[in-house]
């Protein structure tokens, strides 16, 4: 059976609440966590695939032009060589999130140094890698190819905001900030590289791979080889991270697919890292202009905001930097506009909170900066900015805890609201000082469907093809229909990450748990409308703890040897459009910063979020504390850096692109404050694996400032760009 929810109006019943069984939000371990920790989880290239042959990616030398001959015959005679896949079906570049249509092709287009052109498949893995190196491919190269992002025309995208006058709102301001922030390139730096198992048995095409949006990703795969999707099955169980660099299919993939559909073969594909770095998603470089007028009582009185991002030729996305700008402060005179730089650098795309990952750090700057101008304390001057519905669209907001979230975590950080001015305290040879910055991240949901079976012997199955990327959502799910059905998490199985199963929204963008989760709420729903029947009782007096119904039969019982099963169909609707919906929050940091070296330490940091229902306080705190060390690596020491001459990426590994590790992670607390979103999700709940990374690094930054005096203008704040800005 099917049951349909679509969300026009808020849900205010908090039915969640009224359960019995007590688990949902509880601080539950990971269910699949003793899988991964014993090494019996199976990623993408584990599984054991008899007669399974090994492919190698081969990528260009060249920045733009065209591959004009790849010679076979040079790695044909090689041990253990079987073949050199030359395909048209080859993609160039991975999909973007969402695309649901076949990335760039053919790959002997060259748009970018490092880009796929060939897969070598031998035996072995390291006949292949030999072979690879050696395979001989003649090009014929471009010499137009721009790499600088400010040297070339920039197009403008669409969604500019344009509201009263900016330019006069500066002028009579007395208090005003005109100042540019630049970022570096991100890479998602997942933990487990790309990797594919295809395999073709002349009707159907199973593979394993490491990807987050199954849903989406059948269709760009089949639209890649020319398939039908019923001819296509994807098995994505475990993804040892995502990131955004696997939302949508990327080269292995589709490389492992034609080769295995060649060959009558199984191949794997796995991307070694410097294959990851060098042709996956990156986040763009940015170049940010802020304009901040206020009166003298520090509320705004303009608010502008002017981004410069890049991509590829012929890629749609543009990293969203104006995306919490928008709403976050208020201010009557507005400029918003957002450009695009064609140049040749690997594609751009979704990485890590795409938009205020870095938009919000340069934003908190400059919003510290005016407090500063102003003579106002910087937690107070957020809490006079703090708008009462959508400064520009003037939608409400479905709730809004960024006042809440700044005075708990100022209180449980110890800010000192008093006057506040640099270098005020020095240890030893170091510089000690505190900063703050605020916290968005829009939410995001999505259409899903779930199948929930009650079974016979009183045990729930939940199936779903929404993949975990180490998020916990095999948990979530769990507690979800086990607090709905009265059962203990033990007794819910959960199986996720097969196109065989009903369409989930996947993993990306923090809509995942909401989405999904919602789904399984409403087939559980309409399980229990069948229980209250057998049980005699209505649904919404229908208590179930422990496997039984409280004070009554057990579901055994009222099952009476037969299984209950419901699909589960959530779709978002017009209340998508009718409020402003986002999680909130505050960083604080304390950090040291040395007066010789400009080296920083982060000493403590601290994140008070609101971001709905919590549905399980151990893991989102874990996302919480991961997106608390992304922002530290925002901050410090993260950054691709890319060659003037040919553009291709200096630092495509782990050694040269520094991602922090345990010396850069101080103690990190997390405070929860607590809310119930009805116009998020029928379960009250929004997304949290971003936001924790949303404005973070402007903590840090304000915190060197504050510590030292150096006003830093780039990101990440490094020790000779730190000690360039000291004050003599």
């Amino acid at each position: 059976m099917s049951a349909y929810l679509k969300q026009d109006e808020p849900v205010e019943d908090n039915r969640l609440d009224d359960m019995k069984q007590g688990i949902l939000g509880a601080p539950e371990s990971r269910i699949e966590g003793v899988l991964k920790v014993t090494g019996t989880a199976p990623y993408s290239a584990e599984y054991q695939i008899e007669n399974c042959l090994e492919g190698v990616i081969v990528t260009a030398t060249i920045s733009k032009g065209e591959v004009t001959r790849i010679d076979e015959s040079s790695v044909l005679s090689m041990p253990g060589v079987v073949a050199v896949i030359d395909n048209s079906s080859l993609t160039a570049r991975p999909a973007q999130g969402t695309a649901g249509e076949a990335p760039a092709q053919p790959a002997r287009s060259v748009g970018y140094f490092g880009q796929p052109v060939a897969v070598v498949v031998a035996e072995t893995f390291e006949q292949a890698r030999d072979a690879a190196k050696h395979l001989a491919i003649t090009y014929r190269a471009d010499d137009d190819a721009a790499f600088d992002p400010e040297a070339v025309d920039a197009e403008p995208q669409d969604g500019a905001t344009s509201q009263g006058d900016l330019a006069h709102a500066m002028k009579e301001a007395p208090v005003s900030v005109d100042v540019t922030y630049r970022t570096e390139g991100h890479s998602s730096a997942a933990m487990e590289p790309h990797a594919a198992i295809a395999q073709w048995d002349g009707e159907m095409l199973t593979v394993h791979a490491s990807l987050q949006m199954l849903n989406y990703n059948i269709s760009e795969l089949a639209d890649s080889l020319g398939l039908e999707e019923d001819k296509v099955r994807l098995i994505s169980r475990y993804v040892g991270g995502g990131f955004g660099s696997k939302l949508g299919v990327s080269e292995e993939t589709v490389a492992a697919s034609v080769a295995a559909m060649k060959l009558g073969r199984p191949v794997r594909v796995v991307m070694s890292r410097q294959q990851v770095l060098q042709c996956i998603m990156r986040r763009s470089e940015t170049r940010q202009r802020f304009r901040l007028a206020a009166g003298e009582d520090g509320k705004l009185t303009g608010f502008g905001h002017e981004a410069l991002v890049s991509n590829l030729p012929g890629e749609t996305f543009a990293e969203p930097v104006l995306q919490s700008s928008e709403f976050l402060y208020a201010g009557e005179n507005r400029e918003l506009s957002l450009e695009v730089a064609r140049i040749h650098r690997m594609t751009a795309g979704s990485v890590r909170a795409p938009g205020e990952a870095v938009g919000m750090p340069a934003l908190e700057c400059a919003m510290d900066m005016l407090a500063e101008k102003a003579g106002v304390d910087p937690v107070e001057m957020r809490l006079r900015n703090i708008p009462d519905k959508h400064p520009a669209k003037g939608t409400p907001f479905s709730s809004h805890k960024l006042a809440e979230c700044l005075k708990q975590g100022a209180e449980a950080f110890g800010w000192d609201s008093g006057p506040r001015s640099s270098r005020h305290t020095r240890e030893g040879e170091w510089w000690v000082g505190t900063g703050m910055a605020s916290a968005a991240r829009v939410h995001n949901i999505a259409e899903a469907k779930a199948r929930v079976t009650l079974k016979a012997d009183g045990t729930a199955l939940v199936e779903t093809d929404m993949t975990d990327i180490g998020t916990g959502t095999y948990t979530i799910l769990a507690q979800t229909v086990g607090e709905m059905l009265g059962l203990p998490i033990d007794k819910v199985l959960v199986e996720l990450g097969d196109t065989r199963h009903p369409r989930g929204p996947g993993s990306g963008g923090s809509w995942g748990a909401s989405s999904v989760c919602s789904a399984a709420y409403v087939a559980c729903l309409a399980l229990r409308e069948t229980l209250a029947k057998r049980a005699g009782v209505a649904e919404d007096a229908l208590a179930l703890k422990d496997g039984a119904v409280v004070g009554g039969a057990s579901l055994v019982d009222l099952l009476d040897g037969g299984d209950l099963v419901e699909e589960g169909h959530y779709e978002p609707g017009d209340i998508s459009d009718d409020f402003t919906a986002s999680g909130f929050g505050a960083f604080f940091a304390r950090v040291r910063v040395n007066r010789f070296t400009g080296e920083t330490r982060v000493e403590h940091m601290l994140g008070a979020f609101g971001f709905g229902r919590v549905l399980n306080t151990k893991t989102a705190r874990s996302q919480c504390l991961g997106g608390m060390t992304w922002s530290i690596g925002a901050a410090l020491t993260e950054a691709m850096l890319f060659d003037p001459v040919d553009g291709h990426l200096a630092n495509c590994d782990l050694a040269e692109y520094h991602v922090p590790v345990n010396r850069d992670v101080p103690d990190l607390d997390v405070v929860f404050v607590e809310e119930r979103d009805g116009a998020a999700s029928p379960i009250q709940a929004k997304g949290i694996g971003e936001l924790g990374m949303c404005g973070g690094a402007a903590a840090i930054a304000n915190a060197i400032y504050n510590a030292c005096g150096a006003r830093v203008f780039e990101f990440p704040m490094t020790p000779d760009r730190v000690l360039a800005a000291m004050p003599d």
